[in-house]
């Protein structure tokens, strides 16, 4: 007889009804943020297509249980793979007819995985160099800052204006170096929207016998049709001759499930190095692509099919439906008093500050997350503000009229309460304190004077301090499972915001640490 009781755990004494392992998960899922309705501005990318999410789950389905390890023993990926490939080189300049008529490609589990091998191909393909580098904006993406750790690749950041948010080509240019094996740039930056200068930086490397790689991982999918629609995008793609490789999310703005990325290669001599091959022992020769050795045809399949159903012209409708949105948006921040966009919209992002030292931008966020607006917040960065940022997609379009009164109810209530008081002697801690000095006591103590105590001791449930990958820099929402964590994170991000980077890392290496425990 099945036992139908659950000890909370992954592996129960008896197996459970399939039915009651399902409400599990839908319960679990109840703490989750909104991945659908338009009022959730990061993480997820909806397109509010009716039908979408069933065609993409049947794909999925279909090829779950496919291996790509092996691309001989499942030509059916095979033939998925090269075509998404296909469709993103046409897309960004490449292919038949196009700049780079010899385009190829991988097909990755997202942006990270294609970054981290963009370097990799770099490093590897000189291998003269013992002390690689890789020149980077400091607005590029940190995945750059994973990859450089993990390939174990010097970075030299190059800062950007406070006024443009972009690098000067002229800075790139001075620091690629004779090590250098690989310059970046972006198409747009995540945390402002703002495209690089990719053809003058692009020149430079290329002057240098460098690599170029562009990170287009968010906008890859929609600047082409943003161009079509008119908007004055600027040339970042393979039309530019020094670009090498370029990387585009298909778990973004071309509305596939995660996790799907491309990477693409100017031609099949540059991709080369990507690969990992090995022979030297009893068993099959290995070669692989990407980091990931098997992997599920499950999610190709959903992007194959998410694509095919769309097409072209579905994607130029999105892009102009998303176009409108992003607009509607930035004029409901401009008509507020005491906000300022940090940049002018040029892509899928509005990304805005407070110009009033009454008005809190964490209190705001948390403001806005009690009215059904889901934003993320961005902490304060050399010469730049902390601000909010917004992830704009197709869905949000029906939702804008309603931004407005909102983000204007929010302000009034975050100027209501007042910006964020934490004690002092708490911020003169953050201020001095080493991450070496922290102990697992210390952060312990710290975690449960913000009122994350609960994360140590019990299972932890929504409002963790920062998503998994920490990329946005800031504490925002997740969810596990139990009891909860206090959905006012103003306190702790005002912690944040007063540490210093490298103290950032570490507390939120430790908040996260704790949260990741198993509930025994």
């Amino acid at each position: 007889m099945i036992d139908e009781k659950t000890d909370g755990t992954a592996l129960p004494e008896h197996g459970l009804p399939a039915e009651q392992v399902l409400d599990e998960i839908r319960a679990l899922r109840a703490a989750d943020r909104p991945t659908h309705g338009g009022t959730l501005f990061a993480y997820v990318y909806d397109p509010a297509v009716p039908g979408l999410d069933a065609l993409a789950a049947a794909a999925h389905a279909a090829c779950a249980h496919v291996n790509g390890l092996d691309p001989t023993a499942f030509p059916s990926l095979l033939a998925m793979e090269n075509a998404l490939v296909g469709a993103a080189a046409r897309l960004l300049g490449g292919g038949p007819g196009g700049a780079a008529p010899d385009v190829v490609g991988s097909v990755t589990s997202g942006g990270t995985e294609s970054l981290i091998l963009a370097v990799k191909a770099a490093r590897d393909a000189r291998p003269e160099i013992t002390a690689p580098r890789l020149v980077v904006p400091s607005s590029g993406h940190a995945a750059f800052a994973k990859a450089a750790h993990y390939l174990r690749v010097a970075l030299d950041v190059v800062p950007v204006s406070p006024e443009t948010l972009r690098p000067d080509p002229a800075a790139v240019a001075a620091a690629i170096g004779p090590d250098t094996v690989l310059v970046a740039c972006s198409a747009p930056s995540y945390a402002h929207g703002v495209i690089d200068p990719v053809a003058e930086i692009a020149e430079a490397a290329a002057a240098a016998g460098v690599r170029c790689h562009v990170d287009a991982c968010f906008g890859g999918w929609t600047l082409p049709y943003l161009r079509r629609l008119g908007a004055p995008v600027p040339p970042f793609d393979f039309t530019v001759p020094g670009v090498t490789s370029i990387s585009v999310d298909l778990h973004k703005y071309a509305y596939a499930p995660k996790g799907v990325s491309v990477l693409l290669h100017r031609d099949p001599a540059l991709r080369a190095p990507q690969y990992f091959a090995y022979a030297d022992w009893p068993g099959y020769t290995m070669v692989n692509p990407t980091i990931a050795s098997t992997r599920s045809g499950g999610p190709i399949a959903a992007a194959y099919a998410t694509v095919r159903h769309l097409g072209d012209d579905g994607y130029l409708r999105l892009a102009a439906a998303t176009r409108d949105a992003v607009a509607g948006l930035a004029d409901a921040v401009r008509g507020v008093p005491g906000l300022r966009l940090v940049a002018e919209p040029e892509s899928t992002v509005v990304c805005f500050t407070s110009t009033d030292p009454g008005l809190d931008l964490f209190v705001l966020v948390d403001e806005l997350t009690a009215r059904g607006w889901h934003t993320q917040p961005q902490l304060t960065y050399a010469d730049l503000p902390a601000s909010v940022h917004l992830t704009v997609t197709a869905a949000v379009a029906p939702r804008v009229a309603e931004f407005g009164p909102a983000l204007a109810d929010a302000v009034a209530a975050a100027r209501a309460a007042g910006p964020t008081e934490l004690p002092p002697e708490l911020l003169a801690l953050a201020g001095t304190l080493t991450p070496d000095a922290l102990t697992p006591d210390l952060v312990a103590g710290l975690a449960a004077g913000l009122g994350l105590g609960s994360a140590a001791t019990a299972a932890p449930d929504a409002r963790a301090t920062a998503a998994p990958d920490a990329t946005s820099g800031a504490a925002d929402a997740t969810a596990t499972a139990a009891g909860p964590l206090p959905g006012r994170m103003a306190p702790v991000n005002t912690l944040l915001d007063a540490a210093p980077p490298a103290l950032r890392e570490r507390l939120l290496v430790e908040f996260v640490g704790l949260l990741q425990h198993p509930d025994w």
